[in-house]
Protein backbone atom coordinates (compact mmCIF):
# COMPACT_ATOMS: atom_id res chain seq x y z
CA UNK A 1 0.00 0.00 0.00
CA UNK A 2 1.33 3.84 -0.88
CA UNK A 3 2.46 5.04 2.38
CA UNK A 4 0.43 8.24 1.80
CA UNK A 5 -2.56 6.31 1.99
CA UNK A 6 -2.24 5.22 5.69
CA UNK A 7 -2.52 8.31 6.84
CA UNK A 8 -5.87 10.33 6.99
CA UNK A 9 -6.35 13.96 8.46
CA UNK A 10 -9.67 15.09 10.63
CA UNK A 11 -10.64 17.74 13.08
CA UNK A 12 -11.27 17.16 16.64
CA UNK A 13 -13.45 18.93 18.84
CA UNK A 14 -11.27 20.40 22.25
CA UNK A 15 -13.97 21.64 24.45
CA UNK A 16 -15.21 23.41 21.23
CA UNK A 17 -11.84 24.07 19.67
CA UNK A 18 -11.55 22.67 16.32
CA UNK A 19 -8.14 20.86 16.62
CA UNK A 20 -6.59 19.58 12.86
CA UNK A 21 -4.57 16.10 13.33
CA UNK A 22 -3.13 13.44 11.29
CA UNK A 23 -3.93 9.91 12.08
CA UNK A 24 -2.11 6.63 11.08
CA UNK A 25 -3.35 3.58 12.79
CA UNK A 26 -2.66 -0.43 12.29
CA UNK A 27 -4.37 -2.57 9.84
CA UNK A 28 -6.96 -5.40 11.02
CA UNK A 29 -5.84 -5.46 14.44
CA UNK A 30 -6.43 -3.34 17.42
CA UNK A 31 -3.79 -0.65 18.33
CA UNK A 32 -1.12 -1.73 21.06
CA UNK A 33 -1.49 1.96 21.98
CA UNK A 34 -1.93 5.57 20.87
CA UNK A 35 1.06 7.65 20.24
CA UNK A 36 0.22 11.37 20.74
CA UNK A 37 2.81 12.92 18.79
CA UNK A 38 3.29 16.95 19.10
CA UNK A 39 5.19 19.01 16.68
CA UNK A 40 7.53 22.25 17.26
CA UNK A 41 7.66 25.78 17.23
CA UNK A 42 6.98 27.13 13.58
CA UNK A 43 5.92 23.73 11.81
CA UNK A 44 2.60 21.42 11.72
CA UNK A 45 1.61 18.25 12.49
CA UNK A 46 3.04 16.76 8.95
CA UNK A 47 6.65 17.01 10.47
CA UNK A 48 5.63 13.22 11.66
CA UNK A 49 4.41 12.12 8.04
CA UNK A 50 7.09 12.32 6.44
CA UNK A 51 6.84 15.09 3.79
CA UNK A 52 10.38 14.61 1.85
CA UNK A 53 10.91 10.46 2.21
CA UNK A 54 8.50 8.22 3.12
CA UNK A 55 11.37 6.87 5.62
CA UNK A 56 11.38 9.89 7.67
CA UNK A 57 7.13 9.39 8.83
CA UNK A 58 6.49 8.24 12.03
CA UNK A 59 2.96 8.10 11.26
CA UNK A 60 3.47 5.23 9.24
CA UNK A 61 6.15 3.17 11.12
CA UNK A 62 4.13 3.38 13.70
CA UNK A 63 1.40 2.15 12.04
CA UNK A 64 2.94 -1.09 10.95
CA UNK A 65 4.56 -1.96 14.28
CA UNK A 66 0.87 -1.66 15.81
CA UNK A 67 0.56 1.46 17.26
CA UNK A 68 -2.12 4.13 16.35
CA UNK A 69 -0.27 7.67 15.88
CA UNK A 70 -2.43 10.94 16.32
CA UNK A 71 -0.01 13.75 15.56
CA UNK A 72 -2.35 17.13 16.41
CA UNK A 73 -1.25 20.43 14.60
CA UNK A 74 -1.29 22.09 18.39
CA UNK A 75 -2.93 25.21 19.42
CA UNK A 76 -2.32 28.54 16.55
CA UNK A 77 -1.65 26.07 13.76
CA UNK A 78 -3.66 24.50 11.02
CA UNK A 79 -7.66 24.74 12.07
CA UNK A 80 -7.65 26.16 15.20
CA UNK A 81 -5.26 29.48 13.76
CA UNK A 82 -8.98 31.17 13.32
CA UNK A 83 -9.83 30.55 16.44
CA UNK A 84 -6.65 31.12 18.45
CA UNK A 85 -4.93 33.55 16.35
CA UNK A 86 -2.22 34.29 19.64
CA UNK A 87 -1.77 30.65 20.59
CA UNK A 88 -1.92 29.96 23.88
CA UNK A 89 0.44 29.52 26.89
CA UNK A 90 1.88 25.58 27.97
CA UNK A 91 -0.36 24.98 30.36
CA UNK A 92 -3.45 26.00 28.06
CA UNK A 93 -2.19 24.32 25.27
CA UNK A 94 -1.93 21.03 26.77
CA UNK A 95 -5.36 21.42 28.23
CA UNK A 96 -6.64 21.81 24.49
CA UNK A 97 -4.43 18.41 23.47
CA UNK A 98 -5.60 16.46 26.24
CA UNK A 99 -9.63 17.43 25.18
CA UNK A 100 -8.51 16.44 21.34
CA UNK A 101 -7.43 13.21 22.21
CA UNK A 102 -10.61 12.55 24.43
CA UNK A 103 -12.21 13.48 21.57
CA UNK A 104 -10.61 11.05 19.18
CA UNK A 105 -10.92 8.38 22.20
CA UNK A 106 -14.59 8.08 22.07
CA UNK A 107 -14.67 6.91 18.68
CA UNK A 108 -11.28 4.93 18.69
CA UNK A 109 -9.43 2.24 19.90
CA UNK A 110 -6.50 3.43 21.76
CA UNK A 111 -5.19 -0.27 23.62
CA UNK A 112 -3.34 0.16 26.73
CA UNK A 113 -3.23 3.82 26.92
CA UNK A 114 -1.35 6.63 25.72
CA UNK A 115 2.81 7.34 24.70
CA UNK A 116 3.47 11.32 24.59
CA UNK A 117 6.44 11.68 21.77
CA UNK A 118 7.24 15.00 21.14
CA UNK A 119 9.79 17.92 19.51
CA UNK A 120 11.68 20.98 20.44
CA UNK A 121 8.93 23.48 22.15
CA UNK A 122 6.08 20.86 21.89
CA UNK A 123 8.17 18.81 24.52
CA UNK A 124 7.06 21.50 26.68
CA UNK A 125 3.93 20.63 26.15
CA UNK A 126 4.44 16.97 26.48
CA UNK A 127 6.34 17.69 29.59
CA UNK A 128 3.14 19.58 31.10
CA UNK A 129 0.98 17.06 29.84
CA UNK A 130 3.13 14.15 31.70
CA UNK A 131 3.26 16.37 34.69
CA UNK A 132 -0.04 16.86 35.25
CA UNK A 133 -1.84 13.88 33.55
CA UNK A 134 -5.57 13.13 34.72
CA UNK A 135 -5.40 10.34 36.63
CA UNK A 136 -8.07 8.42 33.90
CA UNK A 137 -7.85 4.25 34.04
CA UNK A 138 -9.43 4.57 30.41
CA UNK A 139 -6.44 6.59 29.19
CA UNK A 140 -3.60 6.02 30.98
CA UNK A 141 -0.08 8.00 30.31
CA UNK A 142 2.43 5.31 29.81
CA UNK A 143 5.70 7.33 29.00
CA UNK A 144 7.23 10.38 27.14
CA UNK A 145 9.54 10.36 24.65
CA UNK A 146 10.89 13.78 23.58
CA UNK A 147 13.59 15.15 21.25
CA UNK A 148 15.10 18.41 20.63
CA UNK A 149 14.28 19.71 24.30
CA UNK A 150 16.33 20.91 26.50
CA UNK A 151 16.47 23.45 30.10
CA UNK A 152 18.52 25.87 28.94
CA UNK A 153 19.30 27.80 25.81
CA UNK A 154 22.51 28.26 24.23
CA UNK A 155 23.17 32.40 24.55
CA UNK A 156 20.99 34.00 22.08
CA UNK A 157 19.23 31.10 20.11
CA UNK A 158 15.58 31.88 21.42
CA UNK A 159 16.05 35.24 19.79
CA UNK A 160 16.56 34.14 16.07
CA UNK A 161 13.99 33.80 14.07
CA UNK A 162 11.63 30.55 13.31
CA UNK A 163 12.36 30.35 9.48
CA UNK A 164 14.74 28.42 7.13
CA UNK A 165 17.17 31.58 6.81
CA UNK A 166 17.40 33.31 10.10
CA UNK A 167 17.29 29.94 12.17
CA UNK A 168 18.90 27.50 9.61
CA UNK A 169 21.82 26.80 12.19
CA UNK A 170 19.98 26.28 14.92
CA UNK A 171 16.86 24.21 13.44
CA UNK A 172 18.72 22.15 10.63
CA UNK A 173 22.51 21.66 11.02
CA UNK A 174 24.31 20.57 8.46
CA UNK A 175 22.49 20.33 5.25
CA UNK A 176 23.49 16.89 4.43
CA UNK A 177 21.77 15.49 7.62
CA UNK A 178 18.46 15.46 5.44
CA UNK A 179 17.18 13.64 2.45
CA UNK A 180 17.24 15.73 -1.16
CA UNK A 181 13.84 17.88 -1.21
CA UNK A 182 13.35 18.47 2.32
CA UNK A 183 14.05 21.94 2.34
CA UNK A 184 11.56 22.71 -0.48
CA UNK A 185 8.80 19.69 1.34
CA UNK A 186 9.23 21.79 4.46
CA UNK A 187 7.96 24.99 3.64
CA UNK A 188 4.87 23.33 2.87
CA UNK A 189 4.94 22.64 7.11
CA UNK A 190 6.23 26.19 8.37
CA UNK A 191 3.72 28.47 9.71
CA UNK A 192 4.26 31.86 11.62
CA UNK A 193 4.79 31.19 15.26
CA UNK A 194 1.97 32.50 17.32
CA UNK A 195 2.44 35.56 19.67
CA UNK A 196 1.57 33.20 22.66
CA UNK A 197 4.35 30.99 22.59
CA UNK A 198 7.03 33.64 22.55
CA UNK A 199 5.60 34.90 26.02
CA UNK A 200 7.13 31.87 28.15
CA UNK A 201 10.78 31.25 26.58
CA UNK A 202 12.79 33.21 28.74
CA UNK A 203 10.33 31.19 32.31
CA UNK A 204 11.38 27.91 30.54
CA UNK A 205 14.24 27.00 32.54
CA UNK A 206 12.62 27.68 35.77
CA UNK A 207 9.38 25.98 34.42
CA UNK A 208 11.65 22.38 33.62
CA UNK A 209 12.57 22.01 36.96
CA UNK A 210 9.30 22.42 38.52
CA UNK A 211 7.42 20.16 35.90
CA UNK A 212 10.33 17.80 35.51
CA UNK A 213 9.73 17.08 39.29
CA UNK A 214 5.91 16.43 39.25
CA UNK A 215 6.33 13.69 36.66
CA UNK A 216 5.52 9.90 37.24
CA UNK A 217 6.20 7.85 34.18
CA UNK A 218 9.73 6.57 31.92
CA UNK A 219 11.10 9.42 30.08
CA UNK A 220 13.38 9.19 27.12
CA UNK A 221 15.34 12.55 26.27
CA UNK A 222 17.23 12.36 22.54
CA UNK A 223 19.16 15.27 21.32
CA UNK A 224 21.23 15.22 17.87
CA UNK A 225 24.48 15.03 18.06
CA UNK A 226 24.35 18.22 16.00
CA UNK A 227 22.17 20.39 18.49
CA UNK A 228 22.63 24.18 18.83
CA UNK A 229 19.62 25.22 20.22
CA UNK A 230 20.54 24.13 23.98
CA UNK A 231 23.29 24.46 26.64
CA UNK A 232 24.37 20.67 26.55
CA UNK A 233 28.02 20.43 28.32
CA UNK A 234 28.74 16.95 30.96
CA UNK A 235 26.73 19.21 33.66
CA UNK A 236 23.87 20.64 32.08
CA UNK A 237 23.32 17.21 30.50
CA UNK A 238 23.33 15.84 34.03
CA UNK A 239 21.00 18.45 35.40
CA UNK A 240 18.52 16.96 32.62
CA UNK A 241 17.65 13.49 34.31
CA UNK A 242 18.46 14.76 37.67
CA UNK A 243 15.50 17.23 37.61
CA UNK A 244 13.38 14.24 37.56
CA UNK A 245 12.46 11.45 40.15
CA UNK A 246 15.28 9.50 40.38
CA UNK A 247 15.37 6.56 37.66
CA UNK A 248 12.74 8.14 35.39
CA UNK A 249 14.39 9.67 32.69
CA UNK A 250 17.14 9.00 30.68
CA UNK A 251 19.13 10.69 28.01
CA UNK A 252 20.79 10.00 24.80
CA UNK A 253 22.25 11.15 21.44
CA UNK A 254 20.99 10.98 17.94
CA UNK A 255 23.72 10.44 15.60
CA UNK A 256 24.17 12.00 12.63
CA UNK A 257 21.31 14.07 13.21
CA UNK A 258 20.04 17.82 13.33
CA UNK A 259 17.56 19.34 15.46
CA UNK A 260 14.62 18.74 13.62
CA UNK A 261 15.51 14.92 13.40
CA UNK A 262 12.18 13.56 12.45
CA UNK A 263 12.93 15.30 8.96
CA UNK A 264 16.58 13.94 8.21
CA UNK A 265 18.22 10.58 7.44
CA UNK A 266 17.76 9.93 11.13
CA UNK A 267 14.62 9.86 11.51
CA UNK A 268 14.34 6.20 11.44
CA UNK A 269 16.28 5.04 13.66
CA UNK A 270 15.35 7.71 16.18
CA UNK A 271 11.73 6.38 15.52
CA UNK A 272 12.58 2.81 15.83
CA UNK A 273 14.40 3.40 19.33
CA UNK A 274 11.36 5.90 20.28
CA UNK A 275 8.65 2.67 19.44
CA UNK A 276 10.79 0.10 21.32
CA UNK A 277 11.19 2.78 24.20
CA UNK A 278 7.26 2.42 23.87
CA UNK A 279 7.26 -1.20 24.16
CA UNK A 280 9.23 -1.27 26.90
CA UNK A 281 6.79 1.36 28.83
CA UNK A 282 4.01 -0.94 27.97
CA UNK A 283 5.44 -3.82 30.15
CA UNK A 284 6.01 -1.02 33.19
CA UNK A 285 3.85 -1.44 36.50
CA UNK A 286 0.88 1.93 35.94
CA UNK A 287 2.50 4.37 38.59
CA UNK A 288 1.21 6.31 41.05
CA UNK A 289 0.13 9.98 40.10
CA UNK A 290 1.91 12.91 41.42
CA UNK A 291 0.34 14.44 44.85
CA UNK A 292 -1.83 17.46 43.65
CA UNK A 293 0.17 20.71 44.92
CA UNK A 294 -2.10 23.03 47.29
CA UNK A 295 -4.57 24.84 45.86
CA UNK A 296 -3.68 28.03 46.36
CA UNK A 297 -0.39 27.48 44.81
CA UNK A 298 -1.29 24.57 42.13
CA UNK A 299 -2.19 26.60 38.96
CA UNK A 300 -0.75 30.54 39.68
CA UNK A 301 2.58 29.24 40.17
CA UNK A 302 2.74 27.23 37.22
CA UNK A 303 1.17 29.75 35.21
CA UNK A 304 3.94 32.07 36.60
CA UNK A 305 7.35 30.82 35.81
Amino acid sequence: MNPSLRTRSLVLDAAGVPVSALVAEPEHRAPKAVILAVHGRGMRAAYFAGPAHPDTSLLTLAADLGYSVLALDRPGHGASAHRLPQGQLIADQAATLHAALTDYARAHPTGAGVQLLAHSFGGKIALHLAAHWPADPALPLLGADISGLAQHYAPGAWERPDDLAGGGRLNWGPLHLYPPGTFHAARTLLTPVPALESRELATWPRRFTALAARVRVPVRLTLADHEAWWRLDAPHRAALTAAFPPGLARLVTAHHAGHNLSLGHAARPYHLRALAFTDDCLTRPRPAPAPAPAAAVAAPALAAV
